[in-house]
Formats: structure tokens, C-alpha cells, sequence
């Protein structure tokens, strides 16, 4: 018995059609009707009875449909535990990185990390913070990268390193040419609102207090967006350093009274055990 007969079984106990079975193993309808008939050779009885409606079980089909299936979804598993036993050699890590995190420096340190350990595999899935972190609990990744407070008591905590914001502008906007942008620019300049910005509600606090009041006439939770808005010269951007490109068409200035700033980490949920390759590469991330 061959697995290519039990896989063309089971795709007529399907379709109930040997032309429609054929096709969707990719085979002439000859070669599955010629591998049908060594299985009923095999098992000393027909399998199946053909009429104008397609086909039908017989008692021995009927019978011998759960247990070809059971052995093809045993040769499945047989064959993904083999390709898992090939990887061994590899190693596969999973990063989460949050929406906001900027991917230069990341993808410079995993790139420094993979030169001296080629052997790693990296997968890298951004995303909403609290997705990550669900998924961080349930093991889908070894580490995420993120910003904000998150309990010491689930997650391992590593400060990988501190950064400020700045107000990115087109070249060729009023305010390129200043050397710093003070709370009053702000207040009389269209904004670009970042709608999952950390600091958000801080910036608008800070500028209430100041007695100004921002205004966005656009908003968005993509960066991408917001940054082609920007070169189009439609508003500001205010963005982390690692967020901001180097692009000869924007230009990224510092917000003179307030320094805001935030702090990058990586979080290990305490309940999964940590390699030693996910501690070196955090060591690598959190490098200057």
C-alpha cells in the first residue's frame, strides 16, 4: 500500500468524483483511477461503486475511509517531526516589536547578532502592544520589544536604551529652518497626530499647561503615513529618534521647553524559560 494511492482514496471519498478527485491531486484522471484499482487489488474487495452521479462507498470504502485517514494524518506528523528533527541545528527566535518602535536600530543589532550566530533564525512581527504581550504569554515569542510600564512580577525587564522626541517637518516648511520649535510653533502649526504615540497625552498636557492647544487636521496610526504627509508638507510629526529616516526631504528639529523622552525595553514573560542565545542578543540590542 502507498501513501499516493491512500491520498487519491481520500480525495474520492471527498468529492464523491473521479474526474474532480483527479483533479485536485493534480494527476490525469487514468493514473488515480489505475492507483484506485491496486488499492482495491491490495485489499481484496471495491471501494468504491461509479455511476452517472459520480460515485458511492461500498461497505469496504465505508469501512476503510477512517482508517486510511488516520494513516495519512499519522505520515503527516511522522514527516513534520522529521523536518523539525533536521532544524535542530537551527536556532528560531521570535521578537515581537511594538507598532511604534523605531526598526534601524533593531535590525542593525539583529544583524550584528546573526554574523556571529548564522545558525539563528529570526522572526520578526510587529504589533499592538497588548497583542504582543498576549502572545508573548503564550509562547509564540521568546521576547518583545516595547515601551511603558508592564508588571516585574510577570515579565523579565531589560532597558535597552533611552530615547528623545523630536518634530520632523519637510524640507521646505516654514519651521525647517529653525534651530529648535518651541510649544507656541506648535499651537500655530498644522499637526500630524499620531493616534498610538506614547506621549501623546503628555504633549497635549504640556501644551494646555503652557496655555496652548494643538490641532491636528491629520491623524493616523500609521508612521508611514504620517511621514509622506510630512515631505508633502501638509504638517509636523512629532517621533522618536529611531522612527525618524534619513531622508534629505524632512528635516527633524528638538522641542525646546519640554524634553520628552521614553525608554525602550525588552520583556521576557518570567513563566517561559530563556536561552542563552536570547540573552546574548538582548545584550546586542541594548548595545549604543
Amino acid at each position: 500500500m502507498e501513501m499516493r494511492q491512500i491520498s487519491y482514496f481520500l480525495a474520492v471519498c471527498e468529492h464523491h468524483n473521479f474526474t474532480h478527485a483527479a483533479r485536485a491531486c493534480n494527476v490525469s484522471q487514468p493514473s488515480l483511477t489505475t492507483a484506485i484499482k491496486k488499492l482495491e487489488q491490495e485489499l481484496e474487495g471495491k471501494l468504491f461503486v461509479r455511476d452517472r452521479a459520480g460515485c458511492r462507498f461500498t461497505s469496504l470504502g465505508k469501512l476503510m475511509q477512517p482508517r486510511l485517514q488516520k494513516i495519512q494524518e499519522e505520515a503527516q506528523k511522522a514527516k513534520t517531526e522529521a523536518a523539525r528533527h533536521a532544524k535542530l541545528d537551527r536556532i528560531p527566535i521570535g521578537i515581537g516589536i511594538g507598532e511604534t518602535i523605531g526598526h534601524k536600530k533593531l535590525s542593525e543589532a539583529v544583524t550584528r547578532f546573526r554574523t556571529r550566530l548564522p545558525q539563528a533564525d529570526i522572526e520578526l512581527i510587529v504589533g499592538p502592544r497588548d497583542t504582543l504581550m498576549s502572545q508573548l504569554r503564550d509562547g509564540v515569542f521568546d521576547l518583545a520589544v516595547t515601551t511603558g510600564m508592564v508588571s516585574d512580577e510577570l515579565y523579565r525587564i531589560d532597558q535597552l536604551y533611552r530615547e528623545t522626541y523630536r518634530v520632523v517637518v519637510s524640507a521646505h516648511h516654514r519651521l525647517s529652518e529653525n534651530t529648535a520649535v518651541s510649544i507656541k510653533d506648535l499651537a500655530n502649526t498644522e499637526m500630524l497626530d499620531r493616534l498610538n504615540c506614547e506621549m501623546r497625552d503628555e504633549l497635549l498636557r504640556t501644551c494646555a499647561d503652557a496655555g496652548h492647544e494643538l490641532y491636528a487636521s491629520y491623524r493616523s496610526n500609521r508612521v508611514e503615513c504620517l511621514l509622506e504627509l510630512a515631505r508633502q508638507g501638509s504638517g509636523v510629526v512629532i517621533l522618536p529618534t529611531t522612527s525618524i529616516p534619513l531622508d534629505s526631504g524632512l528635516v527633524s528639529l528638538p522641542i525646546e521647553e519640554h524634553q520628552m523622552g521614553r525608554d525602550v525595553i525588552a520583556v521576557r514573560y518570567r513563566h517561559q524559560s530563556s536561552r542563552p542565545e536570547t540573552n546574548e542578543l538582548i545584550r546586542e540590542l541594548a548595545r549604543s
